[in-house]
């Protein structure tokens, strides 16, 4: 499991989704290293984490390796940070250790159960399809370097994003994780899922909602979701940012940080 450790000083740790990696916070890394320790790990199949074939690419196995990482590194008072998939696997993690936390930074994602989905995810849901678009065409991950993001993104920086999955057998998890999404009671994750959203209200700790307002999957309806279950928290809306909130409107959100820190 690759992982980010830079800077000396109170812990921040940064957890992507899919199908990004720690590529994702590089900017995050680069300025609040100046002033705190900041720990980026890539989930084992994204990044450069290894990835392999015969695993189980699961919520729970997802928590657990994050779990066995933060115990290794000895982190604690931390403030999280999450997006995308980081937020279950992020919110997993409390769960078990509700004591480590600080404060907590949302960024587009959800960490509880819900029957809606974005048209687009779940059709890549489908088994055969997900084979040929996902892990052979590479479409989900090039895709979402156009369709996450409101401002054009870079072929340099589209390449950092596209760098690890660069192969049919490497983007295994990418197709693991669009099929994970537990849509019912029967899913696998369904109650690891469950468990964590009834969790949610045993954080009583400073909140941040960062949200990017065109994001065409984590839209209105999920951080209203986030507004129910922590009425008391901080949010600020970017009208101008996708789902790649931190592409979209990075320096903002840098700033947002700081005065939250």
């Amino acid at each position: 499991m690759h992982y980010l450790d830079e800077g000396q000083g109170s812990p921040i740790l940064m957890i992507h989704g899919n199908p990004t990696w720690s590529f994702y916070y590089r900017n995050l890394v680069t300025e609040f290293s100046k002033s705190n320790r900041v720990v980026a790990p890539d989930h084992i199949g994204c990044g450069l984490s290894d990835k392999p074939r015969h695993y189980e690419y699961t919520l729970k196995q997802h928590i657990d390796n994050l779990e066995k990482l933060v115990l290794e590194l000895k982190l604690k008072d931390f403030v999280l940070i999450v997006h995308d998939w980081g937020g279950p696997i992020g919110f997993g993690l409390i769960q078990r250790h509700p004591d480590l936390v600080r404060k907590i930074v949302i960024l587009n994602t959800a960490a509880y159960t819900s029957k809606v989905i974005a048209f687009q995810i779940n059709m890549c849901r489908i088994p055969i399809l997900a084979e040929q678009v996902i892990r052979r065409l590479n479409g989900f991950a090039l895709t979402a370097t156009y369709m996450a993001v409101a401002k054009k993104m870079s072929p340099e920086i589209r390449r950092g994003y596209l760098y690890p999955y660069d192969s049919y057998d490497h983007r295994i998890a990418i197709a693991r994780f669009v099929a994970d999404i537990p849509m019912n009671r029967k899913h696998r994750s369904f109650r690891t899922l469950k468990n964590i959203e009834l969790s949610l209200s045993q954080h009583h700790c400073p909140r941040l909602i960062l949200w990017g307002m065109r994001d065409f999957c984590f839209h209105d309806y999920f951080l209203n979701r986030w507004r129910e279950i922590y009425p008391d928290a901080t949010i600020k809306t970017f009208e101008s940012a996708g789902h790649y909130i931190l592409e979209d409107a990075g320096d903002e959100i840098i700033k947002e940080l700081k005065q939250f820190l």
